[in-house]
């Protein structure tokens, strides 16, 4: 954690306190049950001043994600909306990352979460390439985890719930202490599913795949972003179930998200994917990716929400 981001502010539950203050009780339900579900997107420092990316749709999918757990956020999607933009102005950021989470609170301590109340804090950070600064040019080395995600029926995997990210913490320790960057697991009947935090681009033959939200996938707002770009450019887009073996005869393969943006893979297994470092295809969508959300070109989908209203 940066020094500098603790001395700011986060919202908590409709006012805004001091990053130190900022505390739940540790009987809080959230702490012995992960029942809470969360969000995290981008602020960039564009020419046109600093904008955040796709604000609307994270709002959305938190309340999505709210709404599978049963949870009633107490705001509505326009209060959480605004919040998460006079968030990054308290703090007078002008590039962020930006963590929105609703969590059951303080009450009781049985499993069902009921009585307990729905509490919502937003705060903002300074966080680099979530990968590394490298792995953006250069790419990564992950490995297939021994970890499968999480089967259907059991945890909802289309929610982002702290409680399913035990599963990814486990595929990532696993890679790290391995000497990987990232692991990527398969879904229970083999097929890959997606990294600890991240989505799964393959690249075979000119032709981008990804697989269906079916292989416990979570409908990445960032992998949306990147199938909407690959269409703009005309490159044939398949989301479909995917081997593992496809993997390591792939062309190209990169992760998205939005802490991790669009970044290549260059070895997985120890196998160099390709010439082993970032693709053409992938550079390209990188480029056009970046180009928008820093303001360099126009915004044809209506992506970025500047934080002042600069345009």
């Amino acid at each position: 954690m940066n020094p500098q981001d603790e001395k700011g502010k986060i919202w908590f539950s409709g006012r805004f306190v001091d990053w130190k203050d900022a505390t739940v009780h540790v009987m809080s339900h959230v702490l012995h049950y992960g029942s809470a579900v969360f969000e995290g997107l981008r602020c960039y420092d564009t020419a046109r001043g600093p904008a955040a990316f796709r604000l609307m749709e994270h709002v959305r999918r938190l309340f999505d994600s709210a709404k599978i757990y049963r949870m009633e956020i107490p705001f509505t999607r326009q209060q959480v909306f605004d919040a998460c933009l006079e968030t990054i102005r308290v703090n007078k950021l002008r590039s962020a990352y930006l963590r929105p989470i609703a969590f059951r609170g303080y009450n009781t301590l049985g499993v069902d979460p009921t009585g307990c109340p729905v509490e919502v804090v937003i705060g903002a950070l300074s966080w680099g390439k979530y990968l590394g600064d490298e792995a953006i040019n250069q790419g990564v080395d992950v490995r297939v985890s021994s970890w499968s995600r999480i089967a259907p029926n059991t945890f909802p995997a289309m929610a982002k719930c702290g409680a399913n990210y035990m599963n990814s913490q486990l595929i990532k320790m696993e890679a790290i202490s391995d000497g990987y960057v990232e692991g990527i697991a398969l879904d229970v009947n083999g097929y890959v599913s997606e990294g600890s935090g991240e989505n799964v681009f393959i690249i075979r033959d000119g032709k981008i795949i990804t697989p269906p939200l079916g292989a416990s996938v979570l409908p990445g707002i960032t992998r949306d972003s990147v199938i909407t770009i690959a269409r703009e450019m005309e490159i044939p887009v398949c989301e479909q179930l995917v081997p593992r073996e496809l993997l390591y005869i792939a062309d190209e393969v990169f992760f998205t998200g939005s802490a991790a943006e669009v970044s290549p893979i260059r070895s997985i297994d120890k196998i160099p994917i390709g010439s082993g470092s970032r693709g053409p295809i992938t550079e390209k969508i990188q480029r056009r990716f970046f180009d928008i959300i820093e303001g360099k070109v126009d915004d044809p989908y209506g992506w970025l929400t500047f934080v002042y209203n600069e345009r």
